[in-house]
């Protein structure tokens, strides 16, 4: 069997992708719109010793694999293997195909992948400092990088959009404001936004509805850069973002609570304090809005702790079932009075994200790096393909804190139409 036709099992033979090998092997139609180009020994080598997702992202990060053609598109047709990797046995044929020798070969790992024995020196998952560092992997690459994958709004979460041809921008507007009216923000009102990222929860709530909003993040980029547009938007009297973590945050008495795209970093054994440390942050009757990736049902695995996601992107990340989430909200006190699933959302969401990505490789590239680069085309890609084949969702979850005699302050039916 020819090393192309090696690669084209491991992919699959029918999903209309051809490989080139440097052994001069071809497989797959010639005519194909996707081709995947094995450069050198060593991406046989990071194949051999990681059968599978791990070891065909590591030759491509370290640009020893090419992709010629749309990143998506490849990923769709390999979708299986995308989104549940190779099996036991698939993996061992794979590694009997390629032979002994790449599996003995010496081979650096890339340098954007995470090391777990350095984590690990940084004390036991969620810990403080090893959170911090996990934060700065990831959020800390560069700010003029998010710039231009992420546009104006500069928010990296699920945008919410109105309508099938609405702007990213308008979309990254209208998940503000969802979360807004959600939480019933009225002017006066103190709102703590955990996981702020660059600050746009902070300043929408500021802006829009006269509310004194405090963010922290632990990504100190993010920080310093919010700050700056805070200043710059005459904002400073109403928002304010810390470089803290969220768990030292030292005043109280918040009317509402705004959590978006925090909860996959604080880990499941870490979710009861999670809740209960935001509950004792509220008021009696004030809200709290979940924003946050979940799994589809709680028979998934948590984490895939040797996949490419763990050790490339968000390092010690951590999803949970919708439902394992309310139940550890209503077990602390909240009562869970709205719940909705904006799966296809995050998949626009990165659909515009890959487009700008795209837009900006070249400056990107200079900017961070063709690995790191890589790193973002590879996991942006995927994970349309994730949400669009319902392997993971993104749901919102409303909680109020009640009263002393069990009052809610919440209308019999909202004022606003919730989708």
């Amino acid at each position: 069997m020819s090393l192309a036709q090696v690669f084209e099992k491991m992919v699959g033979s029918d999903t209309g992708i051809a490989f080139a090998a440097y052994d001069g092997s071809k497989a797959g139609p010639a005519g194909a719109d996707v081709r995947i180009e094995v450069k050198s020994p060593i991406a046989v080598a990071y194949l051999a010793q990681a059968p599978g997702e791990l070891g065909l992202a590591r030759a491509y990060v370290s640009g020893h694999i090419d992709v010629r053609g749309d990143m998506y598109t490849l990923l769709d047709r390999m979708w299986s293997l995308t989104i549940s990797d190779l099996s036991t046995s698939e993996k061992l044929a794979a590694v009997r195909a390629l032979g002994m020798k790449p599996l003995l070969m010496r081979v650096p790992l890339p340098k954007q992948e995470v090391r777990q024995s350095m984590l690990a020196r940084l004390g036991s998952r969620h810990a403080k400092q090893r959170d911090a560092e996990a934060i700065h992997h990831h959020y800390d690459v560069s700010n003029r990088f998010y710039e231009w994958v992420l546009g104006p709004s500069m928010a990296y979460t699920c945008a919410v959009f109105p309508q099938e041809d609405a702007t990213l921008e308008d979309a990254q507007y209208a998940k503000f404001d969802l979360v807004a009216r959600k939480l019933d923000l009225k002017p006066g009102m103190r709102l703590l936004d955990v996981g702020c990222g660059w600050g746009g929860m902070v300043m929408h709530a500021a802006r829009e509805y006269g509310v004194k909003a405090l963010g922290v993040t632990l990504s100190r980029q993010q920080a310093e850069w919010a700050q700056k547009a805070i200043a710059e938007a005459g904002l400073g009297e109403l928002a304010e973002v810390r470089h803290m973590d969220y768990r030292d945050v030292p005043e109280t008495d918040f009317d509402r609570v705004s959590s978006i795209g925090l909860t996959e970093h604080i880990g499941k054994d870490n979710l009861a304090f999670y809740f209960k440390f935001l509950h004792d942050k509220l008021k009696p009757g004030g809200r709290i809005l979940n924003h946050c990736i979940t799994r589809p049902t709680a028979s998934e695995k948590t984490i895939n702790k040797a996949g490419f996601i763990n050790r490339y992107v968000f390092p010690d990340g951590e999803l949970e079932s919708a439902g394992f989430l309310m139940r550890e909200m209503e077990n602390i006190g909240f009562e869970v009075r709205h719940e909705e699933n904006l799966r296809e959302h995050y998949a626009k969401t990165l659909e515009k994200w890959v487009a700008n990505l795209d837009e900006h490789w070249e400056e990107a590239v200079q900017e961070v790096g063709q690995g790191t680069a890589r790193v973002w085309r590879l996991y942006m890609a995927g994970c349309i393909v994730g949400f669009e084949r319902n392997k993971v969702q993104l749901h919102q979850v409303l909680g109020v804190k009640l009263g002393e005699h069990g009052e809610s302050g919440v209308p019999l039916r909202p004022a606003l139409d919730w989708p």
